[in-house]
């Protein structure tokens, strides 16, 4: 494998801490609700936004699926508001983060959900696109509507190969 090949793990709240928050409803008690006829599992993640006008909002979203390896030339950023992506089935995703250094993407890390998990990529962070695996998949987003720059791109003069775990 060459030096441009990410390999991915799974998705712990501990290695995605630097890049915002695993949605997971394991990690908090449910409360009861409707006469305990309910569940809910309550502040999950929090969806911070910046800039006049701005509001969070949620929308449906329906991809479709990758295969790993997978070549990944672009990441993006949101620098006025964090963005989770939370799947409507069990299904596993994809989720690339990059660090930042000095405005610029670093090295790629690539992690694998388990069954139920979403995530919320924190304020200007540098991830890879909703890359669903094995079958199309939809999700709720919930991010930052309003005016002002919301969106940057970057892409890769030299491609990363993202290649499963067991090809290590």
């Amino acid at each position: 494998m060459s030096a441009r090949t990410i390999f991915v793990a799974p998705l712990t709240t501990e290695a995605f801490a630097p890049f915002g928050t695993v949605i997971d409803k394991a990690a908090v008690a449910p409360r009861p609700m409707n006469a305990g006829k309910a569940r809910r599992y309550h502040d999950l993640a929090e969806i911070p936004v910046s800039g006049e006008g701005s509001r969070v909002v949620i929308g449906h979203v329906e991809a479709e699926p990758y295969a790993l390896p997978l070549s990944l030339g672009l990441v993006e950023r949101h620098p006025l508001g964090a963005q989770a992506f939370v799947p409507l089935s069990p299904a596993p995703f994809l989720v690339v983060v990059c660090p930042d250094e000095d405005g610029r993407p670093g090295r790629p890390l690539a992690f694998v959900t388990a069954a139920g998990q979403g995530v919320c990529y924190g304020l200007g962070i540098w991830h890879g696109v909703l890359t669903p695996l094995g079958a199309p998949q939809n999700f709720l987003v919930i991010d930052r509507g309003g005016r002002g720059p919301n969106l940057e791109e970057h892409v890769f003069e030299v491609p990363w190969t993202i290649a499963p775990p067991d090809a290590a």
